[in-house]
């Protein structure tokens, strides 16, 4: 993030998708102590699957920053010279880095052995960055326009094959 300065172009999201991620992983939490009638059959391997899908998505994420190099930043900025990326992650979905949370905060929800927690998890991140996706998208389609439109017919959003 290194000489990386705010623009105010996020509209907000970069909090929204903060405050959805964090808030999704200290209610799953909380939840689960809460609600313990909800408990999934095999805690124990639920766990597992938490901690997979979190290394998973961290591997995500850390791939997705390290193909977009210099480019990479959490404040919403394109420049109109930017080369639009489609190597690594980024051949198949347009935001890998979100992709790589969603799957980290569902294995906190999947660590939580509970079927309200997991839901949670699941549910509240992707609500959060949806805003966040349309607004980052119509700032690239702005400055970049038809190169964009061309790369978002060839990929999908956050799933590959999917959305």
């Amino acid at each position: 993030m290194r000489g990386k300065v705010w623009t105010g172009r996020d509209r907000g999201t970069r909090l929204i998708a903060s405050v959805s991620l964090i808030g999704a992983v200290f209610t799953g939490w909380v939840t689960s102590g809460l609600v313990p009638g909800l408990a999934t059959p095999a805690p124990r391997a639920f766990a597992f699957a938490g901690l997979a899908a979190i290394w998973v998505g961290l591997a995500v994420r850390a791939w997705a920053v390290l193909a977009l190099g210099g480019s990479f930043s959490t404040y919403v900025q394109v420049e109109t010279e930017q080369t639009i990326v489609t190597r690594g992650p980024y051949r198949w979905v347009r935001h890998p880095s979100y992709t790589g949370l969603l799957l980290i905060v569902l294995g906190f929800g999947l660590g939580a052995a509970n079927w309200l927690s997991l839901a949670i998890c699941a549910i509240v991140p992707f609500l959060g960055l949806l805003p966040r996706i349309a607004v980052e998208e119509s700032e690239l389609v702005r400055v970049l326009g038809d190169r964009y439109r061309s790369y978002q017919k060839q990929t999908h959003r956050l799933l590959p094959g999917l959305w």
